[in-house]
């Protein structure tokens, strides 16, 4: 830019992460601002008020004096899109933690400008249309091999025309790999292996489409009980402790995605900590490659300026919209929404704004419908015909576990899964904590995936496993009073069998290998077993049998432990297991019915 032509102005007023400033010859709300020439500040324009520019600074703004230098940039904030991207650490506006500790050690210090990606690093293109071909906006030009995955190169919005040439060759991201005469206008377009997106616009589509395939997490609870489409929107509330965090550090390993994006937002530092030092040393199980090459993180820790971590929900879905444009299945994973709120509202005490309950803003519903909209399963536009999906699982972190707060009600308007967390659950070790009582899934239309690709049985074993578990909780408090061995056998055989499935079921251990990822199959066969074990027992029970014959079996031990002892390999022990639960369910019946 030719100095004489930058637009500057004045900082007039500063509070904490807000500042004011005057001056400016132009002026946009989303553009962004260079703040102090000394500082060198990173900020955005958030409000202009009678011609003052009110300003959300992404840094700290200890130093920062009265009628500092602000240049206006005149562009969004946006992020750098292209190869690199997977296996890379980022703060909340894409700046990359590890090349920041290579220049800064341990901690960042204040107005560093970093590229988010690479421009040295040379990439393999290979072209997949030839020269002569006409393309526009969204169609796939070639790709480039990151990892395992194919990272396509499309051509970017307000570009259409013929390409004039394309060649294979090793390429930086600043390198033309392709020249389209780009159609009504003068210039051709020269197409690199870099784009930019603004985070606050979400990226075209051509249409949105239904949700009708499950995703598979690998947690027998969620697959079965409370499933998520892929494309969905799933809330996982829980105060302090409940398992928030270790719920979505699993989904983040086993589920059944192309590319991971997770989003550290205001979480502590510890977690974070220990998420970067356990990833890089996972083993994806699609392929027996690192984990962390299908995966982006953002970590924008509770110590880091409010400003970043507002922008960092938004960061994360513009990549995650990336991905989903070239075909792929994306699950963005986003810890935690409820300290994003907390800096909305932050910002709106700063801005002085009028407060709603809790002292939130009252855009806060707006705010969280315009990052959980963003989801879905899509149709591309352009060629050749794709369908991608974005996948929102939002952790909420309400305060002492009360789901009647704001971010959580908001949050519920907007998400069709609610996965629960129960501290009770929590603190008697039952993990996943999620309370069968208040969770619930409306994606209802998963039955015939099930039936027809993995497994018979789905939506039956549901209905049975529901009302088992909530017949239990209706005579529990009853079995108090009285004892349970003073309730009806069909009543005593509903509070063991939800007692085994609660055990051999719902429960999984992340530290057993067997028992960490449950496959589809051995999800399915598991509660085939604990269903049979109900239902022949409730008839021998009809014809008189006692109770206390079936928890005398002695198969049922090896059940309740086959989650932990069985494979997802050698799923055949289960057949046997219930080979013998058929064997002795018919000894029983045999005896007693020579004595009836």
């Amino acid at each position: 830019m030719n100095e004489n032509l930058k637009i500057i102005g004045k900082i007039s007023s500063i509070n904490g992460s807000v500042i004011k400033v005057k001056g400016f010859s132009h002026q946009s709300v989303g553009d962004m601002v260079n703040i102090s020439e000394e500082l060198n500040i990173t900020g955005e324009i958030i409000k202009i008020i009678d011609n003052i520019a009110v300003i959300q600074c992404y840094e700290e703004t200890l130093g920062l004096k009265l009628n500092a230098i602000v240049t206006n940039l005149q562009y969004p904030l946006s992020m750098e899109l292209g190869p690199g991207l997977l296996n890379s650490i980022y703060d909340g506006i894409q700046r990359p933690l590890e090349t920041i500790a290579e220049i800064t050690g341990d901690f960042i210090s204040g107005g560093l400008k970093i590229n988010a990606l690479d421009r040295k690093k040379k990439w393999k293109f290979i072209p997949t249309v030839k020269k002569g071909t006409v393309v526009s906006r969204g169609d796939i030009i070639g790709y480039v091999q990151e990892f395992s995955l194919h990272h396509e190169i499309m051509v970017p919005k307000g570009v259409s025309g013929t390409i004039i040439e394309i060649s294979e060759g090793n390429f930086n991201i600043l390198d033309t790999i392709c020249s389209i005469k780009n159609k009504n206008k003068i210039k051709n377009y020269d197409q690199k292996l870099l784009s930019k997106w603004p985070i606050r616009i979400p990226r075209p589509y051509h249409k949105r489409l239904m949700p009708d395939r499950p995703l598979i997490t690998g947690t027998r609870v969620f697959d079965l009980l409370f499933p998520v489409a892929i494309g969905g929107v799933v809330a996982v509330p829980g105060g302090f402790g409940t398992g928030k965090t270790v719920v979505q550090h699993s989904l983040a390993k086993f589920a059944d995605a192309d590319v991971i994006v997770y989003i550290g937002c205001g979480e502590r530092g510890n977690e974070m900590a220990d998420l970067l030092n356990s990833f890089p040393k996972l083993v994806d199980p699609k392929n027996n490659r690192p984990l962390m090459e299908r995966t982006i993180m953002i970590a924008n820790t509770s110590n880091m300026p409010v400003s970043a971590r507002e922008a960092s929900i938004f960061s994360g879905i513009t990549m995650a919209e990336y991905f989903r444009d070239m075909g792929k299945d994306v699950l963005l994973l986003a810890d935690s929404t409820s300290r994003w709120a907390e800096a909305l509202r932050e910002l709106s005490g700063r801005l002085e704004e009028m407060p709603t309950e809790g002292g939130y803003p009252a855009y806060l519903a707006t705010r969280l419908a315009n990052f959980y909209e963003r989801a879905g399963l899509i149709e591309i536009v352009g060629s050749p015909k794709r369908i991608g999906s974005i996948t929102i699982i939002g952790a909420v972190s309400p305060g002492g576990g009360d789901f009647s707060e704001p971010v959580t009600t908001n949050t519920k308007r907007f998400v069709k899964a609610f996965w629960a967390l129960d501290p009770n659950l929590a603190y008697a070790r039952h993990y996943p904590s999620v309370n069968w009582n208040n969770s619930y899934s409306l994606y209802d239309n998963l039955a015939e995936f099930w039936e027809e690709n993995i497994h018979k049985g789905w939506e039956e074993y549901r209905k049975a496993i529901n009302y088992i578990l909530s017949r239990e909780g209706e005579l529990e408090n009853i079995a108090k009073l009285i004892g349970p061995e003073n309730l009806p056998p069909d009543q005593q055989l509903i509070l063991y069998t939800a007692n085994l499935i609660k055990e051999g079921f719902l429960i999984q251990n992340g530290f057993n290998d067997n028992d960490r990822y449950s496959s589809p199959q051995k999800t399915m066969k598991l509660i085939s077993l604990f269903l049979k074990y109900y239902n022949e027992s409730l008839s021998l029970i009809r014809q008189n049998v006692p109770f206390f014959r079936f928890k005398e079996l002695e198969v049922i031990n090896s059940i309740r432990r086959a989650r932990l002892d069985v494979s997802n390999d050698n799923l055949d022990e289960l057949d046997l297991l219930d080979l013998m639960l058929s064997r002795d369910l018919l000894q029983i019946h045999r005896q007693y019915a020579e004595l009836l």
